[in-house]
């Protein structure tokens, strides 16, 4: 039988994903056991290796025939992975929180396609809103530089209004 072919990765048992990521498996006895995914096609391989040793498997099929036992091949191999039920509840729920985002985002797209009068009505309420509250605060800061300069002003000095006034139109976006 020939030996196996490496990937894309250049590594026996390891596979690029799409993400970039490297994934390494190994099979054994008609069964494919996952190892993990890894940044870098050297850390699966190293993975791969420590399995093989285990499986007992011959030197011309490591990766890295320069290791010499089983524990060096341990050492030099990444920690597993431990995915626990937190970590697949969280997946489950970002999973969820996508495919909401998305559908809304579709939605959007034919709302906007279906009511383009919508789109432009909504854009000219907004700015209209935004034009309105621009003259409120005009028009309440000319109220209080009135009454700050009339002698004969109706406020008293520790009359709240100056304070509501004061932080309302400082920060006019004009």
């Amino acid at each position: 039988m020939p030996p196996r072919r490496r990937g894309a990765s250049g590594f026996r048992g390891v596979r690029v994903r799409p993400s970039g990521r490297f994934y390494a498996e190994i099979r054994a006895g008609g069964f494919r056991l996952t190892l993990g995914t890894y940044n870098t096609p050297e850390l699966a391989a190293r993975a791969y290796d420590a399995a093989a040793w285990r499986f007992r498997r011959p030197r011309r099929d490591m990766n890295f025939p320069d290791v010499e036992s089983l524990e060096e091949a341990e050492f030099l191999a990444p920690p597993p992975c431990l995915v626990d039920d937190e970590d697949r509840r969280r997946h489950r729920q970002v999973q969820r929180r996508i495919a909401i985002a998305e559908q809304d985002e579709q939605l959007m797209r034919q709302w906007r396609a279906q009511f383009p009068n919508d789109v432009d009505n909504t854009d000219v309420f907004f700015s209209n809103l935004r034009a309105q509250r621009r003259s409120n605060r005009r028009h309440r800061r000319a109220v209080a530089t009135f009454e700050l300069e009339n002698p004969n002003t109706t406020w008293t000095e520790n009359d709240p209004r100056w304070d509501d006034i004061w932080t309302e139109t400082t920060s006019d976006d004009e």
